[in-house]
């Protein structure tokens, strides 16, 4: 497998080597960019940290159109956003994806993480400017060497590990002239959405008005992240004693994290179980109802986030500087350390055994002390009925 993909990729570089010959670099000044295409190859969480790009697009440019390439999960979460106005399900067949973006014509695109086939296939799809990312201040094991090699033939922008990952992305905007800061994440659902989950409210007795509503996911796309169950159930035990609140455990069908942790809880804590009940759709909706909601570092936070739903992020062996959600509303729980040991261009080389110490390190306790900070605030600011 390994032969049969060096081949392949000696033979696509070839390709390119030769459209190079005859075209040059993919860097081909636009000045109104009519049809944009964004490639983001991360996870639900990470799609959501991109979003801000969509929407400064748009503010510059309101007539031009918007595609985004990704996983058919982020489709699902994308539906609805204005800012978008069609998405294409990235194919790891080369040859499939690199027809389905030829025939459409792009004036710009942009990769928004290393990938040498998804660039390739920019770059002979004839797209006259291409930018992409070049990883500094750490290694990145998603920079290979014929994406190295390749991006020499396209504009490249910085991505500096450490810093905030949602900034980094909008530099590679700028080759059509868009500066932005602008980091506030979008997300949108439907009405049929929002009243499959007023329903779900009312069959459980919840009101938003005059209950405090917690939402907790226990579980992780990337296992090394999960925090132990016990913990979970700890900090719902204490939720429930101290504030009656009404707790909502999230998570897909196959979330077994769901059981263990509400198996582990005292026998008088009440609770509401959403494991696999709802689409990703309903989940935006869902989570968009919540006064707080409390998660490792995984996806559903940043849906949060992007609903301005106050949170608490257990990011474990995460850089706290690169991702987590930011701002008053939002707490991060991390345990001593001398590094992060993931980041969101390197979460595949890493020492495991100090990731899962980095999580295990953070106490039950720790977690409460952030969310009675928590409270104080919204408190204050009367955003929650306690």
């Amino acid at each position: 497998m390994a032969i049969f993909s060096r081949i392949k990729n000696i033979g696509i570089l070839t390709l390119a080597g030769v459209k190079f010959i005859s075209s040059g670099r993919a860097d081909k000044k636009i000045e109104m960019p009519k049809k944009i295409l964004i490639v983001h190859l991360g996870k639900l969480g990470d799609m959501v940290c991109a979003t801000p790009m969509f929407r400064v697009v748009k503010e510059k440019y309101p007539e031009s159109k918007i595609y985004v390439a990704g996983n058919q999960t982020n489709q699902e979460l994308l539906r609805g956003n204005h800012d978008v106005n069609a998405y294409l399900v990235y194919s790891w067949r080369f040859g499939k994806f690199l027809k389905i973006i030829k025939k459409e014509h792009f004036d710009f695109a942009c990769v928004t993480t290393p990938d040498f086939l998804a660039l390739a296939a920019l770059y002979l799809a004839d797209i006259p400017l291409i930018s992409a990312p070049m990883v500094r201040n750490g290694f990145s094991p998603y920079e290979t060497r014929p994406y190295k090699f390749l991006r020499h033939f396209v504009v490249t922008k910085p991505h500096h590990m450490g810093n905030y990952a949602a900034r980094e992305y909008l530099r590679l905007l700028e080759p059509i002239g868009i500066f932005a800061e602008d980091t506030k994440k979008y997300l949108h659902f439907s009405e049929e959405a929002e009243n499959k989950i007023l329903n779900f409210f009312a069959e459980r007795n919840i009101n938003s008005h005059s209950d405090f509503v917690v939402g907790i996911t226990p579980s992780a796309g990337n296992k090394i992240k999960e925090w132990p169950r016990d913990r979970f159930a700890k900090l719902a035990d204490y939720i429930f004693e101290k504030y009656h609140a009404k707790i909502i455990v999230i998570g897909g069908p196959n979330d077994a994290e769901v059981d263990e942790m509400t198996d582990l809880m005292d026998r008088g804590t009440k609770f509401i179980s959403a494991r696999g009940i709802f689409n990703i759709e309903e989940l935006k909706a869902l989570i968009s109802k919540l006064h707080l909601f409390i998660s490792v570092d995984t996806g559903p936070i940043y849906i949060a986030e992007a609903f301005d739903v106050p949170t608490i992020d257990i990011i474990g062996p995460i850089d706290e500087k690169e991702q987590p959600p930011i701002g008053k509303l939002h707490k991060i729980v991390v345990a001593e350390r001398q590094k992060p040991e993931l980041y969101v261009m390197n979460a595949r080389v890493y020492n495991e055994k100090e990731a899962r110490r980095q999580t295990e390190a953070i106490g039950a306790q720790m977690v409460i002390d952030k969310f009675e900070e928590l409270v104080k605030i919204l408190k204050d600011e009367k955003r929650i009925p306690v």
